[in-house]
């Protein structure tokens, strides 16, 4: 099956040549490991059948967080575990986009405009949720960034999760929303945040090249019912890990030209793109986050630092405590669990054992 790695083996060095004076440190690293991932670079194992012979070649993954073939497992155990944290009562989620004018001051200032981006969007939802006309309890809440579009353009939004009800200032009661579909009123909450993010941006000094007209519009925020929050949990988990596109969605890769397909959010009509190699690259890789840029975060009852908080709101909806998911504690060499061995794609009879441990090949360009 195409996959992103092969349109990066193929064109990442000319890309690299001709770009490489432009890319974050971040952005280089994606590309080299998204070319190496699963291959001698990262070293691996050498299996051989029990049976019949036949030996198989296995090639550890880059574990980039950016890399569409890497952390499957550990999205579903980060779904699990914020499954787990859910709130037995209904959900909200709210999308907060920021304008297309300072799009271009997002990508100069990834990690400060993102992360006022998240935080601005929670600060202006909990303005509102005090209000005792509207909720007046503290709610929970679950910010995940995103920065693409379905076609890859660049598109920066923040998605919160948030719980339509929260715990009263007193902690003693559980305020559930007003209106099974109406939170807080999405005209007020736009102009709330979009005065917070005017007013961290001049704290910031960045806030000079934006134009004047920009702080006179209607600024985009959504706001639908997510009913138990389980289904935007799953949506949400899909690209916490990874970025942009799976190689499910690839479909031709012939002259230097990749067509890969998308559905419309608005129409649900499914879409072609075909770019040029470079292009495919370029889009990718401008929704690599720098280092350190984090990607998900918990405000009000969710925060770390109100796990009290949490637990008192989970005894006023009489619900179990949260399955905490700890580590799991160190083992014994006599106690380690011991995978069976994997079938041989051969016979289909045998069973593949590790007979060489196989040292990491650095060979691919820096």
């Amino acid at each position: 099956m195409l996959e992103v790695a092969d349109v990066f083996r193929l064109h990442g060095t000319a890309y690299r040549a001709r770009f490489g004076d432009r890319l974050l440190p971040s952005q280089k690293r994606a590309v080299r490991d998204i070319e190496a991932c699963r291959t001698a670079f990262f070293g691996g194992h050498l299996k051989q059948c029990d049976r019949c012979g036949h030996q198989v070649y296995t090639y550890h993954s880059c574990g980039n967080r950016h890399c569409p073939k890497c952390h499957r497992d550990q999205t579903e155990r980060w779904i699990e575990k914020q499954r787990a944290r859910l709130l037995p009562c209904f959900y909200f989620l709210l999308t907060f986009t920021l304008p297309s004018e300072l799009r271009p001051l997002a990508r100069a200032h990834q990690k400060k405009v993102y992360g006022l981006l998240m935080s601005c969007a929670a600060a202006a939802l909990f303005k509102l949720t005090r209000d005792p006309r509207y909720l007046g309890a503290r709610p929970g809440c679950l910010a995940v960034l995103h920065t693409w579009t379905r076609a890859m353009l660049y598109h920066p939004h923040v998605h919160l999760l948030v719980t339509a009800g929260g715990l009263s200032a007193d902690g003693t009661q559980w305020i559930h929303s007003i209106h099974p579909h109406y939170l807080v009123p999405v005209k007020a909450l736009s102009v709330i945040f979009r005065a917070k993010i005017c007013a961290a941006l001049k704290k910031a000094k960045l806030l000079d090249p934006s134009p004047r007209e920009l702080w006179k519009k209607d600024w985009v925020v959504h706001c639908q019912p997510a009913g138990s929050g389980e289904k935007v949990l799953d949506y949400l988990g899909r690209y916490v890990f990874r970025i942009a596109i799976a190689k499910s969605r690839l479909e031709q890769f012939d002259n230097g030209q990749v067509t890969f397909r998308y559905r419309d959010n608005h129409s649900q009509e499914l879409h072609r793109v075909t770019l040029p190699a470079e292009e495919f690259i370029h889009r990718f890789l401008q929704h690599v986050l720098p280092r350190g840029c984090t990607k998900v975060r918990y405000y009000g009852i969710w925060s770390s630092s109100c796990r009290q908080q949490l637990e008192q709101a989970r005894a006023l909806l009489d619900a179990p405590p949260a399955r905490v998911c700890d580590p799991a504690p160190a083992l014994t060499e006599h106690a380690l669990p011991t995978p069976a061995p994997a079938r041989c794609p051969h016979c289909r009879i045998g069973r593949l054992i590790v007979i060489e441990v196989l040292l990491p090949q650095r060979r691919f360009p820096p």
